[in-house]
């Protein structure tokens, strides 16, 4: 298969920027021995095309105000939007070792008081579709042609908020408005789909039914990804638009792939160094 190239003026491919994605986390991981490992290796595909195929930044200028906004409703896979920050060169790669520090600028939950590139402070779900619905309203009345990006988890399909802002961007025709559902099938407590997810080939009509534009796609797909956010940016009809990604916990990393609960993962001192390793051999040319 023919490597896309990221769309950012460098020779580095989409896959090198996921790769470089999986290892920032990894690293970051090692700092605090535990974490949402799993999530930032299972999201970093769609991530990669995210800043580097489809959004518009400045990574010298966070706060641009023609960039596209990256909302991440969920808190918790922070470490994952920080692997993609550093990548982008938004924050510099030696803070890595700060990870989870008092005082450092990348705490354990994503807070945007604290972090260059970090939209909004997540962490109670199910609120960042609401807030990124106002972003998207807020824009187009300023005749702004910025998108918004809205990165939340499958657990929060569950949350009654989520769905009041569905209905409302339908309402406001948020064709500015694009939804990134990171759908990898596990919460706290276990499956989604043993709460009220009802899994892939199912979840796209429900927000069809809303008036969404609306895609189910593999998230560690890069090329289905690509199609995907191409799709969703160049429609023509005033709506706003999902994009269902399935992803695979801790992707990439087969040790931790096979444990059966990875919503939070523990990694003895000595794994941290196999799971690098591993990741390093698999390197994209």
């Amino acid at each position: 298969m023919t490597a896309i190239p990221a769309r950012d003026g460098s020779n580095t491919s989409l896959d090198q920027r996921a790769w470089a994605i999986r290892r920032n986390a990894l690293l970051m991981g090692e700092v605090q021995g535990q974490g949402y490992i799993g999530q930032a290796l299972g999201a970093a595909d769609l991530l990669a095309v995210s800043y580097f195929h489809a959004m518009t930044l400045r990574a010298e200028d966070p706060e641009w105000e023609g960039r596209d906004r990256f909302y991440l409703s969920i808190g918790h896979y922070a470490i994952a939007l920080y692997a993609a920050l550093i990548e982008a060169g938004v924050l510099p790669e030696d803070e890595i070792a700060t990870y989870g520090m008092d005082d450092s600028r990348m705490p354990m939950s994503g807070m945007a008081a604290y972090t260059p590139g970090m939209e909004i402070t997540g962490g109670s779900l199910g609120h960042g579709l609401g807030i990124a619905v106002g972003a998207a309203l807020g824009l187009k009345r300023k005749k702004n042609p910025a998108f918004v990006y809205n990165m939340l988890s499958d657990g929060e399909l569950g949350e009654g908020s989520t769905w009041e802002a569905v209905m409302s961007a339908v309402q406001w025709k948020l064709d500015n408005l694009i939804a990134i559902v990171d759908f990898n099938n596990q919460q706290a407590d276990g499956p989604s789909m043993n709460a009220l997810a009802t899994g892939p080939g199912t979840e796209a009509a429900k927000w069809q039914a809303f008036g969404w534009h609306a895609v189910e796609v593999d998230g560690n797909d890069i090329p289905a990804l690509v199609q995907a956010f191409d799709t969703a940016r160049s429609l023509a009809e005033p709506k706003p638009r999902v994009i269902i990604c399935h992803t695979r916990m801790c992707k990439g990393i087969p040790f931790l792939e096979e444990r059966e609960i990875t919503h939070f993962v523990r990694v003895d001192a000595d794994e941290w160094q196999k799971a690098l390793a591993l990741h390093d051999t698999n390197r994209p040319a």
